[in-house]
């Protein structure tokens, strides 16, 4: 029996079970799960270990939008047990396949029904029980079978809700199956009907889990639940009596998941590196700011990628360009991606074709989601500073470290209140936030001054806007004595005039090949010739996403992404638009 049950829904935990920001310890069949309920009332039902070091998931922290491993602080999101973030790594966006295993969970009966493989069917109906008027039990443990416990239920005997104290009811059994027995007592013009659903933790070891149609309130609710405590203990007491008389089951041997294809397996080469693996609707767009459109993409089916703060997307648009654009989510927003989309004056056509082509119901091509700015989360404060759309990353991270009650500033510069997008999101950072508004070049100069001048060991600063402001604020930090290494920041776009008039030879160390470069190529395209499938956004030199190591030769800096101290290193170039100055690279590719 116990074999066919793994296809089957059974109940894992009550609806009473998940109260506000609690982590359950549920069992089936063998497996253990961590079971918690989100602040968007989505249940998650994990395996119950973190990957890191196997530690109970169930003893970790539920914050309302992330599960926080107790041991070394590991933090998986809401709905898709992605890792956001690894504090060993703070300067690092943990890989996507860093993701727990999920199963899958429906709520019913005022219950949590999971199962431990894909579950055939739909989760038991019973007649007469009707959705909303009813309540559940507390559920009792028996060190007994599942067969044998369900056999016991049939003679549960029990008054209506309705005649408490009464004795004389009578009762019949009104369906009854494998792991499942529906009872109704009678006694007068009362009657209850009560389902009892037998979870079969292991070969030995079973929960009742009873369910009564109609409802009851204050003094009336304690003493229906009193009274099938003290009897159904009783039964418990007989039943367990029974199966110690018995042979003891062997317990059921726990199943080693094997290592998924996708990553047992090298990718298969291609010719092109942006690629668009995700299909999502337009659920929703609208204007989240003069000349700013926000738009929310849900998927067709299943979930999205884990994401962190920090995080982009390419978006495949119906006029064939393509663009990036940063996720606006916060922690735990897992069921969507969030978006905006500033309307440009000198539109090459992708965000002209966002703001008048896209519509809500449109289906589009995305990418997983990259993360080449990831937060860091264990500054003693962070300091933000976003120029217009240059808000949409440092939004996301900013309402982590809200979440997390981080210390951190949120500085927006821009021209007027109209052009603050995303309110609602700005407004949930209260004190945090300090727009600037209607500066001059020369007024945006002096209050970064003001910003950056307490500079202090620990901090941590993010920019994202405009080049020439982006620029004055590195530069302005640079002089107040922020260090290069806490200095974060993201260009939307490469503005630098690139020089691609040399030819040289590029050497990829572990493909064992040798390629020339020649002039009006990048090294990416020229890889990408040669059968080299190599990650690519932008190409433009802005996001980081084509970043390789250089183990000899001179790059030829022409990138927007990496600091003054990586250029000089010599050790990293953006294949996309740098080249060498040297007659040859040795790349670790």
């Amino acid at each position: 029996m116990l074999d066919q049950a793994r296809t089957r829904w059974h109940p894992i935990a009550a609806a009473h079970d998940l109260p506000l920001r609690h982590v359950f310890h549920a069992q089936l069949l063998g497996r253990e799960f961590a079971v918690w309920r989100a602040d968007d009332g989505y249940v998650n039902v994990w395996e119950n270990r973190c990957l890191h070091r196997g530690v109970r998931l169930s003893i970790g922290i539920n914050d309302g939008r992330e599960l926080k491993c107790q041991y070394h602080g590991w933090r998986y999101s809401n709905r898709t047990a992605g890792c956001t973030y690894i504090p060993a790594h703070p300067a690092d966006a943990p890989a996507r396949t860093i993701t727990n295993r999920t199963f899958p969970a429906v709520e019913r009966y005022g219950l949590v029904w999971s199962s431990t493989d894909e579950p055939q069917g739909e989760v038991p109906d019973v007649a007469g029980l009707a959705e909303g008027e009813f309540f559940a039990l507390r559920g009792i443990p028996v060190n007994a079978p599942a067969d044998r416990v369900v056999a016991r239920l049939k003679g549960y005997r029990f008054q209506p809700s309705g005649k408490i104290d009464g004795s004389d009811a009578e009762i019949a059994v009104e369906a009854a199956g494998d792991f499942a027995v529906a009872l109704r007592a009678r006694d007068g013009d009362a009657e209850t009907l009560a389902a009892f659903f037998v979870q079969p933790v292991d070969s030995n070891r079973s929960v009742i889990r009873g369910v009564l149609d109609g409802d009851a309130e204050g003094a009336a609710r304690l003493a229906v639940l009193r009274h099938h405590n003290e009897r159904l203990s009783k039964l418990r007491d007989a039943i367990e009596q029974e199966a110690a008389q018995a042979p003891a089951p062997e317990p059921i041997a726990p199943q080693f998941e094997r290592l998924p294809a996708e990553l047992a397996e090298m990718p298969e080469l291609a010719a092109r590196g942006r690629k668009a693996a995700l299909r999502v609707q337009v659920a929703r767009k609208w204007q989240a700011a003069d000349g700013i459109a926000g738009f929310e993409l849900k998927p067709l089916t299943g979930l999205l990628p884990t994401f962190q703060p920090g995080a982009h997307i390419d978006v495949h648009m119906p006029n064939g360009e393509i663009r990036q654009y940063s996720l606006v989510n916060g922690p735990g927003e897992s069921d969507r991606y969030v978006i905006g989309v500033k309307l440009e004056q000198d539109s090459r056509g992708g965000s002209t074709c966002m703001h008048e082509a896209v519509r809500e119901g449109d289906v589009l091509a995305i990418s997983e989601p990259r993360n080449n700015f990831p937060l860091r989360r264990d500054a003693v404060k962070t300091i933000f500073v976003a120029g217009g759309i240059g808000v949409t990353p440092l939004l996301a991270m900013a309402q982590a470290l809200h979440h997390q009650e981080l210390s951190h500033e949120f500085h927006y510069f821009a021209q007027g209140e109209g052009q603050l997008a995303f309110r609602d999101r700005l407004d949930g950072l209260k004190n945090s936030l300090v727009p600037h508004l209607g500066l001059d070049p020369a007024g945006t100069a002096a209050k970064l001054r003001e910003i950056l001048s307490g500079y202090k060991f620990g901090m941590h600063l993010y920019l994202c806007g405009p080049g020439p402001m982006l620029e004055a604020a590195r530069k302005i930090a640079a002089e107040a004595g922020w260090p290069e290494a806490a200095v974060h920041f993201e260009y939307f776009k490469n503005t630098n005039k690139i020089d691609d008039s040399s030819s040289f030879e590029v050497a990829l160390a572990r493909s064992c090949m040798t390629l020339k470069v020649p002039a009006g190529k990048t090294i990416l395209e020229v890889m990408r010739e040669a059968g080299i499938d190599v990650p690519s956004s932008c190409e433009q030199g802005a996001c980081g996403t084509c970043l390789a190591t250089v183990i000899e030769g001179e790059p030829d800096h022409q990138d927007v992404y990496l600091n003054d101290a990586e250029r000089k290193s010599g050790t990293k170039i953006m294949t996309c638009v740098s080249r060498a100055k040297s007659a040859r690279l040795v790349l670790d590719l």
